[in-house]
């Protein structure tokens, strides 16, 4: 076949990979983020690019349509994280589809290897890398590793209740994988990536690559990045709030979805994530004596496969104990058993020593 015609022909095919790039006034970043997608080291005819703007204020349209036909361009009204995703998945055509926050880049050779890991493992649902973080005010860049865990989660605890979910810009999906999720509920504002990184472990087999392929830029106005030890009351505020609806979301989503929770391990898994969520609001505002103690007795039960008994005597002790005197006194009481653990792991090796 003539060059020319096989060229056409391949353009007639669907694309490959679908790059969904979300973006919110971070036209001052966009073009960088579009260029890292056209310069890979892969065919830019098997991919597509889809900007979806959530109601930007600033020149990012502007910006955009400079590339004319390269990119298919989407304005609508600002909604949310999840409303951009599941814009931007209704228009997709690819069979893989790879996020990036508008802020952020792909590394020349991440579609190629990405691709190729998919080609080898059919069945995966999500491939997740390691990133470079670079800091916009020192340009100083670091290595972000991950805990490297791959398999179908559910077959082994173990690796399940180990896994973490790592930012938009270094998971890539299987078209059929999000099928199963998406379209997310529009709650969710933010951390819409998050989401999706929960559920898909427990529908399809994950895997890890040990090298970063795409560059994490830290600017001061990430969503949910800070800089400061000691982020402002808004920030956290927002945080909680968005991390509550979150963890209400994942709960719905299990409650519909039964068939994906067979083994008692996926429940437990996505357990466990609605409990970390909701703890991490109770350092915003506190809980009652009454809230705190299910907390606790609830926390527990998703725990108590990976704990010995008598931490978990312990655990329910602590609730009761919640219960009876409130949730700041509770807390002293895990450390003080921390130092009184430690103080007798330092008088024990003590101990020993003396005795050889």
């Amino acid at each position: 076949m003539p060059h020319d015609k096989l060229s056409d022909a391949v353009a007639s095919l669907p694309p490959l990979v679908s790059v969904i790039i979300d973006t919110y006034n971070y036209g001052h970043f966009i073009e960088e983020a579009i260029d890292s997608v056209l310069s890979q080291e892969f065919p830019v005819e098997c991919v597509e690019i889809l900007v979806v703007d959530d109601g930007s204020t600033d020149d990012t349209a502007e910006r955009v349509k400079k590339y004319g036909e390269q990119v298919h361009y989407f304005y609508k009204p600002n909604a949310g994280q999840a409303s951009a995703f599941n814009f931007g998945f209704q228009h997709a055509k690819g069979e893989i589809i790879a996020l990036l926050d508008a802020d952020d880049y792909f590394l020349p050779s991440k579609l190629r290897r990405v691709t190729d890991e998919f080609k080898k493992h059919k069945d995966v649902g999500m491939i997740y890398h390691e990133l470079l973080e670079i800091d916009q005010k020192s340009n100083k860049i670091n290595r972000s590793k991950i805990v490297p865990i791959s398999g179908f989660l559910p077959d082994d605890k173990s690796r399940l209740f180990a896994f973490r979910t790592y930012p938009t810009s270094s998971m890539i999906f299987a078209r059929q994988a999000l099928a199963l999720i998406l379209p997310m509920p529009e709650t969710i504002t933010l951390q819409a990536d998050g989401y999706i990184a929960v559920l898909v472990p427990l529908i399809a087999p994950v895997l890890a690559l040990q090298e970063p392929l795409s560059v994490y830029r830290i600017h001061g106005d990430n969503l949910f990045y800070s800089q400061s030890n000691n982020p402002s009351v808004e920030r956290r505020k927002r945080r909680a709030q968005m991390f509550a609806i979150i963890a209400n979301e994942l709960k719905t989503w299990g409650i519909s979805h039964k068939e994906h929770l067979r083994r008692m391990e996926s429940q437990l898994f996505l357990d466990q994530w609605t409990l970390w969520i909701q703890e991490d609001g109770f350092q915003l505002a506190s809980p009652g004596r009454i809230t705190y103690f299910w907390f606790l007795v609830n926390q527990n039960r998703a725990f108590a496969s990976q704990q010995n008994w008598k931490f978990t005597v312990f655990n329910y002790v602590s609730a009761v104990f919640a219960l009876i005197f409130g949730y700041e006194r509770s807390k002293n009481m895990y450390k003080w058993r921390m130092r009184w653990v430690a103080a007798f792991q330092s008088m024990s090796r003590w101990f020993l020593g003396r005795r050889q």
